[in-house]
């Protein structure tokens, strides 16, 4: 595949095109995509970062079309502070999931999460919005976050999936608000329907979207018996494990691994399995 250039438009098919974001990481992988929906007026789901040049590349995208809506996903910063600006300029509404209450006092990473998002509608299952053409359709999708949606657009039988799946890596789920039994039902959820095409948040296309969902279950099930097989034998703690579970990965990406292993670790305490002695794990007895 032609590497996607940054800012640059580009059609994936009759209503759907995406600009790639320039904030390449080793959590947003390439960049956060940012998608068009629409071809006399539009939607603009996640427009991301709020920077100059990307806000500019955005408007020369839409390239004086009617904006119907800028949509949101999920509110971390990578996605939704460029709602702002880009709601500035083109008058449009911010429509889709609801702000995220940060204000619990447990080992939030706040930092990660746009305290300053601040939609015109909160848009809840089954909710929709749309335009000439086309129509978005709410789909709760929490385990990610807790305010995580997808959006269906059933002209085309696509998805805009967000962070919840991507094909080119598993979603980060981090506790208190990641939680994995949600991400493993929305999982489920998705699992369920006929969807032809995911657009993610990061990455490219996926073309065959339930075979990936399928593996992508698969895996955790695996990570979970991973770590049911690792406290069976002696007692760790979360990042012993990641030690030993994540061989050969960025180092960068530890911290991120030791979340996700937390909430496979408050998933199986939920359910009778392990619990917490100190800064340890442990196989319930």
């Amino acid at each position: 595949m032609t590497e996607q250039q940054t800012g640059v438009p580009e059609q994936r098919e009759r209503l759907v095109a995406r600009v790639l974001a320039p904030n390449p990481s080793p959590f947003t992988h390439t960049g956060t995509q940012v998608h068009l929906v629409g071809t006399r007026d539009l939607a603009v789901i996640d427009p991301g970062p709020d920077t100059p040049a990307h806000i500019d590349a955005l408007v020369a995208a839409i390239a004086g079309r009617p904006v119907t809506a800028i949509v949101v996903t999920h509110t971390h910063r990578d996605h939704s502070p460029g709602t702002r600006p880009l709601a500035a300029i083109t008058g449009a509404p911010i429509v889709g999931c609801v702000p995220l209450a940060l204000d619990d006092l447990g080992p939030r990473a706040d930092a990660s999460f746009d305290a300053d998002y601040a939609p015109d509608r909160v848009l809840r299952e089954g909710d929709s919005v749309g335009g000439e053409g086309w129509t978005l359709t709410a789909i709760a999708t929490p385990g990610h976050t807790s305010n995580h949606l997808a959006f269906a657009l059933p002209e085309s039988k696509a998805l805009f999936s967000g962070d919840h799946v991507m094909g080119w890596s598993t979603s980060i789920v981090s506790p208190p608000d990641g939680d994995m039994a949600a991400y493993m039902t929305s999982l489920e959820k998705l699992m369920g329907r006929d969807d032809r095409i995911y657009y993610p948040g990061h990455g490219d296309p996926v073309e065959n979207p339930q075979r990936l969902v399928r593996g992508m279950l698969g895996h955790r099930k695996q990570r979970e018996g991973q770590i049911l097989r690792l406290l069976r034998a002696a007692p760790a703690s979360v990042p012993a494990m990641v030690s030993r579970m994540y061989v050969g990965i960025d180092p960068r990406l530890f911290p991120a691994a030791e979340r996700s292993v937390l909430a496979h670790l408050i998933d199986l305490a939920q359910r009778g399995l392990v619990r917490e002695d100190g800064d340890a794990w442990m196989a319930a007895a």
